[in-house]
């Protein structure tokens, strides 16, 4: 412990954020060991700071006017307001280059372990800067953690009845970050907010016949062409009584023959000595062997009686 003034400026050091007894102790030395101009310019600073600086009268971003340079820019996009929780995310989303609208910072975010609640923040002047009718949508740019959603769903549920559009940020995986290190929260809003590369036709596919001429039945054109292009004395007939009929006039013995229609080859049926199928050549087929039917399981046998030998239902 020390006494006097060094400690006073180590007990002040040490309440600033981040900043412990052992690195406000460090400061406080620094300080001591350093040229006597260099502090007078770090004091200067800080008193030009307090007496200079304040906050914007509109959306309420650090500035030394009464107006802050983005509430001045005509070039801004008015219709698009981005709500964030303190001025140096206003410099955080600047560094990007890919927002041209205007800032609302709310001062903090809703934390009741803390007491603040939602009216020691600016929700008042961003309603009133809502009442123009040049602004179309609210971007929600609040810190992915506890106090930040509950700061973005106490705003959305609000401002939802007035009729703009509400949005918020979207949250994944970093960039040049690795998905095995990646938490459930984070990696499941990931594939929530996914985006898409290509559109894929493959939905369609079931939907649409294969050919233009094919329609729904699978009825081409040319087979109806062919169907209307039959004669009416042919139209009734069928396939087999057709094909009788052409074999008919193509060898006029063949209706004197009743089983060629049914069996072409001639199978299964006895060659007789003399007749024109004793004397083709070439070798003789077996006849067709018929299906064996299974035994009837609920069949019963009766039992043999001594002596006599056990018949095989199954021997067949």
């Amino acid at each position: 412990m020390y006494q006097g003034a060094v400690q006073d400026l180590i007990d002040e050091l040490g309440r600033l954020p981040g900043v412990g007894p052992k690195s406000a102790q460090r400061i406080a030395f620094y300080i001591l060991n350093s040229p006597t101009d260099e502090m007078e310019k770090l004091a200067s600073a800080i008193t030009t700071v307090k007496t200079k600086v304040s906050f914007c009268e509109i959306c309420g971003n650090i500035s030394e006017t009464p107006k802050c340079s983005i509430c001045r820019d005509t070039r801004r996009d008015s219709s698009l307001i981005c709500v964030v929780e303190e001025p140096k995310d206003v410099s955080a989303i600047e560094r990007t280059g890919s927002f041209t609208g205007r800032y609302h910072v709310l001062g903090g975010s809703i934390n009741p372990m803390q007491g603040i609640g939602p009216e020691r923040l600016r929700i008042r002047e961003l309603v009133t800067r809502l009442a123009d009718e040049e602004v179309q949508e609210i971007i929600l740019a609040m810190d992915p953690n506890l106090e930040g959603e509950a700061t973005a769903t106490y705003l959305s549920r609000m401002l939802t009845p007035i009729g703009i559009t509400v949005s918020r940020l979207a949250s994944g995986l970093p960039v040049g970050g690795d998905l095995e290190y990646a938490d459930e929260i984070t990696l499941g809003r990931a594939m929530e907010g996914r985006r898409v590369l290509t559109a894929g036709q493959r939905h369609h596919a079931a939907d649409e016949p294969d050919d233009e001429n094919t329609d729904h039945d699978g009825t081409t054109d040319e087979n109806r062409a062919s169907v209307e292009n039959v004669p009416d004395g042919d139209a009734g007939e069928p396939e087999g009584a057709a094909t009788k009929k052409g074999r008919s006039e193509a060898d006029p013995s063949a209706g004197d023959r009743p089983g060629d229609l049914d069996n072409p080859e001639g199978l299964g049926r006895p060659e007789v000595p003399g007749s024109e199928d004793s004397t083709r050549e070439g070798p003789i087929q077996a006849p067709a062997q018929q299906p064996v039917q299974p035994a009837d399981p609920n069949r019963r046998y009766p039992t043999p009686r001594r002596g006599e030998k056990f018949a095989n239902p199954w021997a067949d």
